[in-house]
């Protein structure tokens, strides 16, 4: 019986694996573990793991982020901290997970969180414009 998953996938998970989902949603957890409490480098600041996603034969995990602040320059120096720190993080990553051969990792910047954020602006702006808007004059009443 295959398990129903809410979770949008990017295409890697295939949805009848429940083990990949299983190792990806732990690789999320221990990655954002690390990052907050292990990782020194001044580079990588606010991160939020969003998405992991695991390859069907988990050697290979893509790990989705977003950074705060949302700038270009936030963003670059947070990249390359990631890549410098990615032989550590798989590293630690291997000896949380307990499985023979941790995934090698890639970080992939998600800006989903920036434009969810701009979209509800554009709507939080198109409201207020119909309301501070004249109402429509009711021709029935003519």
């Amino acid at each position: 019986m295959k398990s129903s998953k809410s979770k949008k996938s990017r295409g890697r998970s295939s949805p009848g694996s429940g083990r990949g989902f299983r190792v990806a949603d732990q690789i999320q957890k221990d990655i954002a573990q690390l990052l907050r409490l292990e990782l020194k480098d001044p580079r990588v600041g606010f991160v939020t793991v969003t998405e992991v996603e695991v390859s069907s034969d988990l050697s290979h995990a893509w790990v989705y982020y977003s950074v705060l602040p949302d700038s270009p320059e936030q963003k670059e120096s947070t990249e390359k901290g990631l890549s410098h720190a990615k032989g550590f993080l798989r590293t630690r990553l291997g000896k949380l997970l307990g499985i023979y051969s941790a995934p090698e990792l890639h970080f992939v910047f998600d800006d989903s969180i920036a434009q969810g954020a701009h979209l509800s602006r554009l709507i939080d702006l198109a409201n207020n414009g119909q309301e501070s808007a004249a109402p429509l004059p009711d021709a029935t009443k003519a």
